[in-house]
């Protein structure tokens, strides 16, 4: 049975935490396709949306992908593992033609349409630091479903400790996808992550320049 009380936004930043271990215990369909579907509605530039998420259940998988991430037990503990990717290659492959196809039925006018079918490939081949841009919009999609597995009551593990070839290899992965991060989730076990505290915001938030401090 899925969740039927959603925690509130704030309740969710102030109460996750990276968990240690999973219980294993599944994670209804209905759930997971909500996860799902709140990263497929992140924002991205120009709306191209080139993330791709391989989504990791079945044991005898999550015991290959525990050893292509240096043998972390929570990748093969939790119920599920998200592995997002960035595909390099999406925008020439049909993904622009598809999102001018949503965005002309959306009320995209057609003047933009047609600036967009030669300003998007020109940006992107000659972008200065693709693969950033690549993992930047990834990660807002990733961060997304991870906010939501929270709401639903979830708890989640963010990992970015794995070998990429060694992923690759397990999820038979095209050559054009990048691998950004793995997201476990699924129920605690054992106690909670201690929480590590954060710096203030006297240290990390300036304003209209460095070092001027905000007054809030």
């Amino acid at each position: 049975m899925a969740n039927v009380m959603e925690k509130n936004l704030s309740q969710v930043i102030a109460q996750r935490r990276a968990t240690p271990s999973f219980d294993g215990s599944p994670i209804p369909d209905e759930d997971l396709k909500k996860i799902l579907d709140a990263g497929l509605r992140a924002p991205s530039g120009y709306n191209m949306q080139p993330w791709r998420f391989i989504v990791v259940r079945q044991p005898e998988q999550k015991r290959r992908l525990r050893a292509a991430s240096f043998n972390q037990a929570k990748v093969e503990e939790a119920s599920v593992v998200i592995v997002a990717c960035g595909d390099a290659d999406g925008w020439r492959k049909g993904d622009l033609d598809e999102m001018l196809r949503l965005g002309r039925e959306g009320g995209m006018p057609e003047n933009y349409a047609e600036q967009a079918k030669s300003n998007i490939p020109n940006y992107l081949s000659n972008h200065p630091n693709f693969p950033m841009w690549l993992n930047r919009h990834v990660m807002i999609a990733y961060t997304t479903m991870m906010l939501m597995a929270e709401a639903l009551g979830y708890d989640t593990a963010p990992m970015e400790g794995f070998e990429e070839e060694k992923v690759r290899e397990v999820l038979k992965l095209p050559l054009s996808y990048h691998v950004v991060a793995l997201l476990g989730i699924g129920r605690l076990k054992g106690p909670d992550k201690f929480f590590g505290g954060r710096f203030s915001m006297p240290h990390t938030v300036f304003a209209e320049e460095y070092g001027k401090p905000i007054k809030l």
